[in-house]
C-alpha cells in the first residue's frame, strides 16, 4: 500500500490529507488559534468540586474549565502531586526522578473531595479536546509519546502493543527496553518499534527524557493555570504515529512548514527526509491532487458510492446514524440476497473509511439492507471488522441485530470534522442551498452507467440547465459528453434548457420519452 501526505497551510487553518493508494482516508484540521490539544500537559487550579458527581472542574487557563472524575485523576495521583510540589520548589532530581519514592496508588472507591480542595494546583493531561459545550477532559495519567515508545513517569511497568505478534520479537523488545529503562519510568512499546535496534530505541527514549527534564525545569517558573508542555502540531504528531516504509511522498505548500517537516524527519527518521516535496504551483494543492473534489463527495448527509449505492449520514448529540440505500446498484449477483450482500459489503467498506475521514466518535448505528441468511450477516460482520483494523482509534463492533442494525463505538477525543458541501443558490441570493455542482455531474454519470449496464440502450439524450450544458460539452474532442459516449458505447446528446433548474437534469430515450430514474 502506498501512502501519501498532502498538507495545505493557510493563514488560520492547516489541513492534512492522508491518501492510501490515491484514496482519501483521513482529513485532519488544525486551527492555528486553537489553544489546547490532546496530549498537552497543563498545570491547573481546582475551581469547583462536585461531590454528587465525584468530579471536579479545573481552571486550565482556557475559555472553559477542564473536567475530570475521581479515577480520571489517575492511580498515581499522590505521586504526581508530590512531584508537582517538589518540581515547583526547584528540586533538580525531579528531572530524572532519582531517588523518588513512588506513593501508594489511589484507592478505586474514594471521594474526590478528600483529595482536592478549591485553589489546589494539579498536573494533568488533556485526554479529550473541548466538544460542543463541554470543556477539555482531563487525565492524571501523565505520559509522553515518542515514535517507538510512550514514557510513563511514576511507573516501572513495561507494556507491549498487542499489534506486535510473535513471542520472540516481543521478548526481544522487552529485554532491550528493560536494559535502558530509567528507574521510576514505565514504558509502552509501540507497534513502530517492531524490528528496531537498541540504538534506535535508546535515541527515542533519550529524546523523551529530555522532554520530561524540560517540563520539570518549566514548572519552577510558571504561574498556574497554564500549559506546561505542548503536544507537537498535527503534522508532526501524525508523522510520528503513522510514518512507515509504505510512505513514499509528503507534499506541503508552505516553505516554513516544509523546512520544519524536514527538520523533524531528520530527527525521527533520517532515511525519510528526501520524501518531502515543496509544492510551488499556483493551483491550490488540494485541487491539484483532487482532494477538494473527494472532500465534496465524501462529506455531507448523502454519500454516493460509485456503484450507485448511497449512504445517508445523520449526526445527533447522542450518536451518529447511517442508513444504507441500494439506489441504482448494478445487479450482478445471482439473486436478491446475493445482491443485498454486495450492497452491504460495499457500504461497510465506505462506512469504515467515513469513520476515519470524519473522525466520528461515540456511538454509531448503521442500518444495513435486511438480509435473511445468517451466514451473510456473519460475512458482513467479518468484513466490517477487517476494514476497521486500519483504524487507529479504539473501537468495538457488535454483530447485526435481528433488525439489521450494527452498533459501533469508536474512541472520541476530538470534535467530528464537518465540511460544508453546499453552496449558495445564485437564483435565490442565498436564501436556499443546492448540492455542489460537481456532485451533480457525478450523479449524471452514475445514471448513465446504470442505463448502459441495466437498460442496455444505445441512444440517450440529457436536458440540463445551460450552465451544466456548457460544462459537459466544453471542448469538442475532450468534452465529458464525448468521453461518456465512448466509455459507455452509446450515442449521447446533451441539450440546454433555460426552464431547467440550476442543477436539474432529465434523461430521454431514443423515442424522446422521459426516463424516470
Amino acid at each position: 500500500m502506498n501512502k501519501e501526505l498532502v498538507i495545505s497551510v493557510g493563514s488560520d487553518l492547516t489541513q492534512i490529507a492522508l491518501l492510501e493508494d490515491k484514496q482519501l482516508v483521513e482529513l485532519h484540521q488544525e486551527k492555528h488559534a486553537s489553544h489546547y490539544a490532546v496530549g498537552d500537559i497543563v498545570c491547573g487550579k481546582v475551581s469547583k468540586i462536585m461531590p454528587g458527581l465525584n468530579a471536579a472542574f479545573v481552571d486550565v487557563g482556557d475559555e472553559k474549565d477542564g473536567f475530570g472524575h475521581y479515577l480520571d485523576f489517575g492511580l498515581q495521583f499522590h505521586s504526581v502531586s508530590k512531584y508537582l510540589k517538589l518540581a515547583m520548589n526547584g528540586d533538580a532530581n525531579m528531572a530524572t526522578l532519582k531517588d523518588f519514592k513512588i506513593e501508594p496508588v489511589l484507592p478505586k472507591g474514594g471521594n474526590l473531595s478528600d483529595l482536592l480542595h478549591v485553589g489546589q494546583y494539579v498536573l494533568a493531561m488533556i485526554s479529550k479536546e473541548p466538544i460542543s459545550t463541554k470543556g477539555p477532559k482531563l487525565s492524571g495519567d501523565i505520559s509522553l509519546a515518542g515514535r517507538y515508545m510512550v514514557l510513563e513517569p511514576f511507573s516501572n511497568k513495561i507494556s507491549i502493543s498487542a499489534k506486535i505478534k510473535g513471542t520472540e520479537e516481543r521478548e526481544r523488545l522487552r529485554r532491550l527496553v528493560q536494559s535502558i529503562r530509567p528507574q521510576n519510568f514505565g514504558i509502552i512499546i509501540r507497534t513502530m518499534a517492531k524490528g528496531r535496534s537498541v540504538a534506535e530505541l535508546d535515541a527515542d527514549l533519550n529524546a523523551l527524557m529530555k522532554e520530561w527534564a524540560e517540563i520539570t525545569k518549566r514548572l519552577k517558573t510558571i504561574n498556574c493555570p497554564t500549559r506546561v508542555h505542548a503536544e507537537p502540531g498535527s503534522t508532526s504528531a501524525l508523522l510520528r504515529d503513522v510514518l512507515t516504509d509504505e510512505f513514499n511522498t509528503i507534499y506541503v505548500d508552505n516553505e516554513d512548514s516544509f523546512n520544519e517537516i524536514k527538520d523533524y524527519l531528520r530527527t525521527i527518521a533520517p532515511d525519510k527526509e528526501d520524501i518531502v516535496r515543496h509544492y510551488k504551483m499556483q493551483t491550490p494543492i488540494f485541487e491539484q491532487f483532487g482532494i477538494q473534489r473527494d472532500i465534496r463527495r465524501a462529506f455531507g448527509k448523502i454519500v454516493t458510492i460509485r456503484s450507485g449505492v448511497y449512504l445517508y449520514i445523520e449526526h445527533t448529540e447522542a450518536m451518529h446514524v447511517i442508513d444504507v440505500n441500494s439506489g441504482n446498484h448494478i445487479k450482478s449477483g445471482t439473486g436478491q440476497e446475493d445482491t443485498t450482500l454486495q450492497v452491504n459489503i460495499e457500504s461497510a467498506k465506505e462506512i469504515a473509511r467515513q469513520l476515519r475521514l470524519r473522525d466520528m466518535g461515540g456511538i454509531v448505528i448503521v442500518d444495513f439492507v435486511d438480509m435473511n441468511k445468517a451466514e451473510n450477516r456473519k460475512t458482513l460482520y467479518d468484513v466490517m471488522v477487517e476494514e476497521m483494523k486500519k483504524d487507529k482509534a479504539r473501537h468495538t463492533i457488535l454483530p447485526l441485530s435481528k433488525f439489521g442494525l450494527m452498533q459501533i463505538t469508536r474512541q472520541r477525543v476530538r470534535p467530528v470534522i464537518e465540511v460544508d458541501v453546499q453552496e449558495k443558490c445564485p437564483f435565490c441570493d442565498g436564501t436556499g442551498t443546492i448540492k455542489q455542482s460537481l456532485v451533480v455531474v457525478d450523479e449524471i454519470e452514475s445514471n448513465l452507467r446504470y442505463l448502459s449496464e441495466i437498460q442496455g440502450g444505445k441512444r440517450y439524450s440529457i436536458t440540463t440547465h445551460p450552465y451544466i450544458h456548457a460544462y459537459l460539452t466544453k471542448g469538442w474532442f475532450k468534452s465529458l459528453r464525448r468521453q461518456w459516449a465512448k466509455k459507455y458505447k452509446m450515442k449521447l446528446e446533451i441539450n440546454a434548457s433555460e426552464s431547467m433548474g440550476m442543477l436539474e437534469f432529465k434523461f430521454y430515450d431514443a423515442n424522446h420519452e422521459e426516463i424516470v430514474m
